[in-house]
């Protein structure tokens, strides 16, 4: 009798990277291949038009079907492909003006547009928008804004359950942004390094409370680069407190953790001291998170910087300064699409997409 055989130990491919243009060349697809990448983010530069997109996305696949292809994909200001056919979607905040009018009007709204959202992506060939957004406006950031669905925690939490229905139903999971928070903190992450000095029990009673709710929704979660001195003294990606005890241990959140662009200026700094990307990246996946974002960096000499990520992220298994995970690869690929996407074609025909741009407020 044949015994059956054990099936490989799962690796973990935790970075997720860019490419350099609207084709892939050589060095991309050379990273593509290298085992420790997991996923690629797209941005505005890499679309000229439907097709192509479609046949980058395709030519992403056939290096490594296994990849996962992402986007910032909102609405309003954060919307990276907004031609040939794709839907001008509007801004979180626009829902939640609709919500002060009439709340089950909102939630329909929301759903709509979730599902226009991914269904559109998908079928281009993008598996996950890092949508939506969780954080609370309180009116003073600047790099979140519009961008946030409303100041009470229970609106924010319900018209992201509604954006998350409408993802999910076109087959596309969703990423919840930025754990625990980033509408407070003035400074943009980008730049400079965002504190928020409240203490933990009011973090957990206001900006945190939208991922306690959707802790049995939420598919995916992107934290913030911002410092809460009050509980850890590291920004919340580099925190096991925040990521450990708090989100997965308190909130009982099991899907997957994103860091935010760790090519960010204010994403690096660590009491006082300048990170690499790799020692970034290694901090971040020892902390608690399952996949690490490096962006825009195939353009900044020759993609040097991602290619010294994934030598060094290589290497510190080897020094034993971080571990591959197998759970976190297992929650990578349940981020995949479970289903065939509708083609364009197929999508301007199909009566729900239909409905839901009648729904966008």
């Amino acid at each position: 009798m044949k015994l059956p055989q054990t099936p490989p130990p799962l690796h973990h491919a935790p970075v997720v990277l860019d490419i350099a243009g609207t084709k892939l060349g050589k060095d991309d697809r050379r990273r593509l291949k290298h085992p420790l990448t997991g996923g690629v983010v797209l941005f505005a530069r890499h679309f000229e038009s439907r097709l192509q997109l479609t046949e980058l996305t395709a030519a992403i696949k056939t290096q490594r079907p296994d990849v996962l292809v992402c986007v910032d994909h909102e609405g309003g200001r954060v919307q990276r492909f907004r031609t040939d056919g794709f839907t001008a979607l509007p801004a979180m905040r626009t829902l939640g003006a609709l919500w002060m009018r009439d709340a089950m009007a909102a939630t329909d709204a929301a759903s709509a547009l979730g599902y226009v959202l991914a269904a559109e992506l998908r079928a281009c060939g993008v598996d996950l928008s890092f949508a939506p957004v969780l954080d609370l406006d309180h009116g003073g950031s600047s790099v979140i804004g519009e961008r946030a669905f409303h100041r009470d925690p229970r609106v924010v939490a319900l018209l992201a359950k509604s954006v998350a229905h409408g993802m999910l139903r076109a087959g596309m999971a969703h990423c919840g942004k930025h754990f625990p928070g980033h509408g407070y903190a003035t400074a943009d992450s980008h730049v400079a390094v965002p504190v928020d000095k409240r203490s933990l029990k009011v973090l957990l009673a206001d900006d945190a409370r939208p991922y306690e709710w959707l802790s049995a929704t939420l598919t995916a979660v992107m934290t913030a680069h911002v410092v809460y001195p009050k509980v850890d003294p590291r920004p919340a990606t580099y925190s096991e407190r925040w990521l450990k005890e708090v989100l997965r241990g308190r909130l009982g959140y099991t899907g997957a953790v994103f860091t935010d662009d760790l090519s960010m200026e204010g994403a690096r700094w660590l009491q006082g001291s300048l990170l690499t990307a790799p020692e970034a990246a290694m901090l971040a996946l020892n902390a608690g998170c399952d996949l690490v974002l490096l962006c825009n960096q195939s353009l900044v000499e020759g993609g040097a910087g991602i290619d010294q990520l994934l030598q060094e992220l290589s290497e510190g298994i080897e020094q034993g300064r971080w571990q591959p995970d197998p759970d976190s690869e297992l929650r990578r690929l349940a981020l995949l699409p479970q289903s065939p996407p509708l083609d364009w074609d197929g999508l301007m025909h199909d009566a729900v997409y239909q409905r839901a741009l009648e729904r966008l407020p």
